[in-house]
Order: C-alpha cells, then sequence, then structure tokens
C-alpha cells in the first residue's frame, strides 16, 4: 500500500519517471549518492537501488578551490552525459561568475563544445515539416555537415535559389519537451537536495533554475530570435555612424518557431585571436567603439545583446564586426534604465550613499537595512576598483563582492540585474583574452553625461509632471468608491462588535467629492507650471509672443478651474 502511496506521489510531481530515474542514476555514477541518499531521493522511486557509489571527498580532507573543482568536474560529467537541456543549463551556470566559485566555473565552461549534432536526415525532415516545401524547392544547396552545434539548435551553411548564402538554423527535435520535462525533475532534485546540504543551498540553484526555464523558454522559439535580431539591428543602425558593425538579415518567409534562416556572415571569431597585433588597428579602434555603442544599447534603449561571448562576434574580410545569436537578448523598463543610469553615476562619482539609496530602490528585500552600515559595506567592496583599466580590473571579483555584500544584508536583486552583470563581465573576458586596455567606467561615463542631462530636461519634467498628475487624478477618484465598497462589505458581516455609522452614503460622497476638487486643483496647478516653463525663456513683448502651448495648458487649466467652481455649488 505504502509502495502505491509513493508511486502516485511522484507521478503527480513529476511525469517521467523513467528520466527521474535515469538521472539519480548517472548523478550517483558521479559522485553524487551520498547527497541522494541524505536528500531521502532513492526513496522516493518504489523499487529503486543506486549503482555502486564512487569514492566521494570529504571537503574537510582538502582546499576550499580543490573541493569546488572536484564538484565542478563531476557536475560537468553528470551534465556531459545527461544530454542537451543539462548542457545549456550547465552553459548557463557557467556565466555565473557573480556567485558561483571560480575553480567550478572553469569546470563548466568547458562544456561550451561538449554538444552533439544531429542527422542531417532528421534536420532535413524539420526544414520540410516547417516551411512545408522540399528542401531543393528553398535552397539550391545545403552543406550536411553542421557549422555549429548548440544545446537547443543545430546550424547549416546553405545557399537560396536566388543565391543569397544564409545559415539555416534548426531546433533540435523534442527538446522543448525534454527540457520542460528535465526542469521539472531537475527543480524536485534541488529542492531536495537544498535540504540536505548547506552547500546546495549556498548556490540558490533553486533561483537560478527556474531561472534558466524562463530565458530558454524564449530561446526555443526561434521566431522569438528573429524579432531580436531586427529589433537589434534597427537600434545599431541609428547610432552606428559608419556601419561597421554587422547584425545579418533575416527571411521571415523562412523563418518558424523550429526553423529561422539568416544572411551568412563569414569571418573569424575573436575566441580565435590572442593579441591586438593578430587584429591589427582598424579592428582594435572598432571594437572599442563596438564597446561604446554596446553600453549604448544597454543605457539608452534597454535592450541590448546579452551573450557577447567571443564566439558570437567576429571580424569579417572588410575589417567590419559582425554579430550573431539573438536567443538571449535582455531587456530593461524605463524604469530599471532610470535606476541603472542613476547607479552608473553614483558609482563612476564616487556618490556610494546614492549608490545604496539606488540599490535599494530595484532590491528585494523583507526588511530596511541599516543603511549607514551598508553605505561603509559598499564602499569596501567597490571603491578599489573604480577607475581601473580591464587588465587591472577583475570585473568578475568586483561583481561578486558586490552581490555578496549585498547579500550580506539581505538584499537580492532581480534577474534582469544579474544579465547587466553577466553582458558587462562577458565584455570585460573578452577584451582580456586579446589584451585590450580599455577602461569600462569610462566608457559608461561619455553616455552617462548625455543621458542624465536628458533625464532632467524641460520635456522629461513636463512629460513625468502629466503623468504624475494624471496618476493621482486616478487614485483620487478611486478611493471614494474603495472606501464605499469596503464599509458596504462590513455592514453585511457579523462582528464582535457592531458599529454603525448614520448617512454613511453621504459621507462618503463629501470626502469622494472633496478629493476629487483636490485632484483637480493639483492637475490646474500643473497645467499653469507646463504652461509657464514654455514663456520663460521667450522675450515677451505682447501677448502674441506667447507660445501657442503654453495657451494650450492654461486653457485647460481655465476649464479645470471652472469645473471645479461648479462643483463646489453642489
Amino acid at each position: 500500500m505504502d509502495l502505491i502511496k509513493t508511486g502516485r506521489g511522484i507521478s503527480k510531481t513529476i511525469k517521467n519517471v523513467t528520466r527521474f530515474r535515469e538521472i539519480l542514476t548517472v548523478l550517483s555514477r558521479h559522485g553524487f549518492s551520498e547527497l541522494i541518499v541524505k536528500s531521502g531521493l532513492d526513496k522516493v522511486i518504489p523499487g529503486f537501488v543506486l549503482p555502486s557509489r564512487v569514492s566521494e571527498l570529504k571537503r574537510d580532507d582538502i582546499s576550499s578551490e580543490e573541493w569546488w573543482q572536484i564538484f565542478g568536474s563531476q557536475l560537468r560529467m553528470s551534465f556531459e552525459e545527461l544530454g542537451p537541456s543539462f548542457i545549456k543549463l550547465g552553459q548557463l551556470l557557467a556565466t555565473r561568475e557573480d556567485i558561483l566559485e571560480p575553480q567550478m566555473i572553469k569546470e563548466l565552461k568547458l562544456l561550451q563544445n561538449k554538444v552533439k549534432g544531429i542527422p542531417f536526415e532528421v534536420a532535413k525532415e524539420v526544414i520540410e515539416t516547417n516551411l512545408g516545401k522540399k528542401i531543393h524547392e528553398v535552397f539550391s544547396s545545403i552543406d550536411e555537415v553542421a557549422i555549429g552545434t548548440a544545446s537547443i539548435g543545430v546550424v547549416y551553411k546553405a545557399q537560396l535559389l536566388n543565391g543569397d548564402k544564409v545559415v539555416v538554423k534548426v531546433r533540435r527535435p523534442g527538446i522543448a519537451k525534454t527540457i520542460e520535462t528535465d526542469f521539472q525533475i531537475l527543480l524536485f532534485i534541488i529542492q531536495n537536495l537544498e535540504k540536505a546540504s548547506s552547500d546546495i543551498r549556498f548556490l540558490g540553484m533553486s533561483k537560478m533554475i527556474n531561472d534558466f526555464f524562463k530565458s530558454t523558454h524564449n530561446e526555443l522559439n526561434f521566431q522569438i530570435e528573429a524579432q531580436n535580431c531586427e529589433r537589434l539591428k534597427k537600434n545599431l543602425m541609428v547610432i552606428d555612424t559608419d556601419g561597421f558593425l554587422v547584425v545579418p538579415n533575416v527571411y521571415r518567409e523562412y523563418t518558424t518557431q523550429e526553423v529561422i534562416v539568416l544572411e551568412f556572415l563569414d569571418g573569424r571569431p575573436f575566441n580565435e585571436f590572442h593579441s591586438l597585433e593578430q587584429l591589427g588597428p582598424v579592428v582594435v579602434e572598432r571594437l572599442l567603439k563596438s564597446v561604446e555603442l554596446f553600453t549604448h544599447t544597454l543605457l539608452a534603449d534597454g535592450f541590448f545583446h546579452a551573450d557577447l561571448h567571443g564566439g558570437n562576434f567576429f571580424v569579417m574580410p572588410d575589417q567590419r564586426i559582425g554579430l550573431i545569436d539573438f536567443g538571449l537578448m535582455g531587456t530593461l523598463s524605463k524604469k530599471n534604465r532610470a535606476n541603472l543610469i542613476a547607479i552608473m553615476y553614483s558609482l563612476i562619482n564616487h556618490d556610494f550613499e546614492n549608490l545604496v539609496y539606488e540599490f535599494l530602490e530595484v532590491a528585494e528585500y523583507e526588511s530596511v537595512p541599516n543603511h549607514e552600515e551598508l553605505i561603509r559595506d559598499i564602499k569596501d567592496a567597490i571603491s578599489p576598483y573604480v577607475g581601473l583599466s580591464v587588465k587591472e580590473t577583475n570585473m568578475s571579483e568586483l561583481v561578486r563582492n558586490l552581490i555578496k555584500t549585498l547579500s550580506k544584508h539581505e538584499l537580492y536583486l532581480p534577474r534582469e540585474w544579474f544579465i547587466i552583470f553577466r553582458a558587462l563581465i562577458t565584455l570585460d573576458g573578452v577584451g582580456k583574452s586579446i589584451g585590450l586596455d580599455l577602461n569600462i567606467f569610462q566608457i559608461l561615463e561619455k553616455d552617462l553625461n548625455k543621458l542624465v542631462s536628458e533625464m532632467l530636461s524641460k520635456k522629461n519634467a513636463q512629460e513625468e509632471l502629466m503623468w504624475v498628475a494624471k496618476d493621482i487624478i486616478s487614485s483620487l477618484r478611486i478611493v471614494p468608491k474603495h472606501l464605499k465598497w469596503f464599509l458596504k462589505e462590513v455592514s453585511k458581516n457579523n462582528y464582535a462588535i457592531d458599529i454603525r455609522i448614520k448617512e454613511v452614503d453621504e459621507l462618503s460622497r463629501s470626502i469622494g467629492r472633496s478629493f476629487y476638487l483636490l485632484g483637480m486643483s493639483l492637475l490646474a496647478s500643473v497645467f499653469i507650471l507646463c504652461g509657464t516653463l514654455f514663456v520663460r525663456n521667450v522675450n515677451v513683448l505682447s501677448i502674441y509672443d506667447i507660445p501657442i502651448l503654453s495657451w494650450i495648458f492654461w486653457a485647460f487649466a481655465s476649464y479645470l478651474l471652472i469645473r471645479i467652481t461648479t462643483l463646489r455649488k453642489y
């Protein structure tokens, strides 16, 4: 009877018990059997027996660095055996220099080139099914050997019937279902392991698994990747006046959720270069300019490439710089961009007090920390790095110190902020790999001064005043209604103390009218102020010199004041 109950319980949580058994077996074989037994996972599946255990090192027997290296190695070997979705997870974890130990990161980065391809016949079937045509009806030729393999897609070089050279990215068959199944199992395993091990709990892997699934879900849809590519191309065309950054064209007529066809960009990846001499002075200059443009897309547009490692951008024969792989992009709302600009501005100007206040604006926390102590700790963590060049700064270490300091005070940054840190760390790594000496803070400062000026401009101030006024009016109109509804609900229920107020409806109407009049007065004041701002810099000799926008704002104010006078009679 107990076995039946256990079986039902596991089937409700995990649909694929066979896959669950396989994952536990592989993890056990690579040194995690003690954790599995300690967490009770081996008892979840009725009749399941763990395979013979390998020797498991005790943390007390070796140094911390060696322990994390071994832990990372065991995890890497497990992920390699478990397939594409686990390799994708390992690749994501390898980018989390902000919280994971360097020795573990080094091992997980070995997963970058460990993904097997798929038979061309399988890819051909996916292409023909999605495009609704035979492959020869779309392409004059297509290489059967993939030029790139990833955990989600496989890339082939081809040529369209019109002669255009393209790349065809094909989603692995069944990968969406596999990732969803593995996600459910992984989350179940991690939640149990976190209960059994402080080391696993310290890593915060439950949150990372959830973040992994959210980001991977978008990467599975190649139509989203096509949209990302086109949007970034449009944004870069505005700021890249020299046209040296190349984003491939998307062939929309041949793009679906499972297949995407892009312009082929011929070039040599940056991870194949090891010195500035190999790049040449023109490319070095353009690379420096590229970093400025990337930071601009981050700060000004709030839409940026979040995976710019050395294999995703490269030098083309004409010395332009090509960009590929738009599955993982970062987005920031207008409010978050304003917070990021304020954070960077405070950081560059060594204003650690304002820096802490900005972090408190965006961070998640249960109780407000001691801000004076937090200011001191942030200053100690960050100030040694400000103003240093990329050669002198360990960006991963800087971000790690920042995250640890915030965590110490129980402050946690949302997921999109980690994507920003990841993008900066990746750029830092590419620069170091070729010996490029750039000052990331100095590059940020160029855009920041301009962006801060725009934030404080008269136009932005007027726009913000308008929205504030609208919010105030909306709130003041809603409050009396909710108060009335609340009082009606109170009157319906039986409470130990029954309080009855005579003429409640009249009172609520009176309160509502008062709030409404106050709101209308505030809005009229805003309109008068907006109109006055337009007159401030104009030499007014007669009423005809007053700008038309001033008259429009004052007309709105007059209308509201007349409404106020009318309402006061009732």
